[in-house]
């Protein structure tokens, strides 16, 4: 009996690694082809959704975008001259928020260089004088949805323990007034959880945003990953939430979680993206369709700088081309995102956010909480830690929102360095011939009447 209780958690935990293991490889191998020379020709949205012929109208000039997330690394060639700045709200991070930390540490550069890439002109290209003019730096690598506007990278410790003891009550408040105050016009948010609610110590962050007139994009999260129904931050009022679509244009089974809350649908499968180091990779999520929805917010800001956060999202929305039962609807929201037309289209000018206000909401549900701050001002100081917004005001008793993670790619297209992969499959087959010897030996040494009649173990 001692020998089987012992020998199926290491069982369980070899057939996990194997299974890591193999998603690894898979993800090398589909990262591999993903070379700077052939990246261009393969950002199918930049045409399919109208972002080529926006760029006639606007590029992104002279608008900051803040992407909160695990950091961007500055030294892509793609990202060369995107980034304006930078902080690390985690206690873990580098100060500028360059350096990719957390579970994730690649995802930041994967978002940026997708929203905001320059691409760049390789040594050929550069030769070449009768070359095509091109957008951006030049014709490799990946030319971002707003190729001319200027990055903020914030640095948070997403999907793991904080080594710094940070937790993301603390981080993702601190990251949202730090963009607003640096100049953030638009937030970017990939990342989520898998609960409709937030912590309270968010609701001040976001209200600051919302009065300082800043559009805040959030993913609506990953099916693939356990998020069914679209979590926190993307279901906080005023946001826009974004959906994940296939190639087809048609919702993503794996990269797109539902919901009410839901505003625009974007491209989230078979994306192409930068990594930390000068590499690329093919990637899939709402991760990658929340930064192109934060691209072409980028495009309206600039074009016209002095319309309202509440019109630039009424103008995405109310563009989107329909699609399904109803609008707006579970899984495309008001349907799917039209650039050109979010830029030139006649749209009513609207004077509130038809995504709902975060000033009405703390007025309606926390009016118990907070007897002395009205919903026009800021509090100096925030909730307790922990504390978490009902969902509805008929259950304030909703359990604690599991901690908020960058959204991963889709696992077979998750890159990962060379030797990482190898270092786990040798260990890998390290683990699996230790066990199976340790298993015979067991045996051998085991008397045949030891355990008559024994069972195998209850779970």
């Amino acid at each position: 009996m001692q020998l089987r209780t012992t020998l199926r958690p290491a069982v369980a935990a070899v057939l996990t690694l194997a299974v890591f293991a193999a998603l690894c490889v898979s993800g090398l191998l589909t990262a591999a082809p993903a070379h700077a020379d052939d990246i261009r020709n393969r950002e199918y949205w930049l045409d399919n959704y109208g972002i080529a012929e926006a760029w006639q109208v606007s590029k992104g000039a002279g608008v900051k975008v803040a992407v909160i997330d695990s950091g961007m690394d500055g030294t892509h060639p793609d990202l060369a001259g995107a980034i304006a700045g930078g902080t690390d709200v985690s206690g873990s991070g580098q100060a500028d928020g360059q350096k990719g930390i957390g579970a994730e540490p690649e995802h930041g550069t994967l978002v940026g260089t997708l929203l905001a890439g320059r691409g760049h002109a390789s040594a050929s290209a550069s030769a070449d004088p009768s070359a095509p003019a091109t957008v951006g730096a030049g014709p490799d690598g990946v030319i971002g949805v707003a190729p001319e506007a200027q990055l903020l990278s914030v640095s948070a410790w997403l999907g793991s323990a904080n080594p710094s003891g940070k937790s993301i009550d603390e981080q993702i408040p601190a990251a949202v007034r730090w963009a607003v105050d640096n100049g953030a016009k638009v937030i970017n948010m990939s990342l989520g959880s898998t609960s409709t609610a937030w912590p309270q110590s968010w609701d001040d962050a976001f209200l600051y945003a919302e009065q300082k007139d800043v559009v805040i994009v959030a993913a609506a999260g990953n099916r693939k990953t356990g998020s069914a129904q679209v979590g926190a931050p993307a279901t906080i009022p005023g946001v826009l939430a974004v959906a994940g679509l296939d190639h087809d244009g048609s919702a993503s089974r794996d990269s797109s979680s539902q919901g009410i809350s839901i505003g625009v649908a974007a491209p989230a499968e078979k994306l192409v993206g930068g990594l930390p180091g000068g590499g690329y990779a093919d990637w899939s999520g709402t991760s990658g369709a929340a930064p192109i929805v934060s691209g072409v917010a980028a495009l309206i800001r600039s074009k016209y700088p002095h319309m309202s956060a509440a019109q630039v999202i009424n103008r995405i929305i109310s563009t989107a081309k329909p699609k399904g039962d109803g609008v707006p609807n579970a899984l495309y929201g008001f349907g799917l995102l039209d650039a050109a037309g979010a830029l030139s289209a006649d749209v009513p000018v609207v004077s509130v956010n038809p995504l709902g206000s975060m000033a009405d909401w703390i007025r309606i549900h926390r009016r118990t909480e907070s007897h002395s701050a009205g919903p026009s001002e800021v509090p100096s100081s925030t909730a307790l830690p922990g504390a978490v917004a009902p969902a509805t005001p008929a259950t304030p008793g909703i359990a604690d929102p599991t901690v908020p993670a960058a959204l991963p790619p889709s696992a077979l297209d998750s890159a990962l360095p060379r030797t990482v992969v190898l270092g786990f499959s040798i260990l890998f087959l390290l683990i699996l011939a230790g066990g199976t010897i340790h298993l015979l030996i067991a045996r051998r040494r085991q008397k045949p009447d030891e355990h008559p009649g024994a069972h195998p173990p209850t779970r």
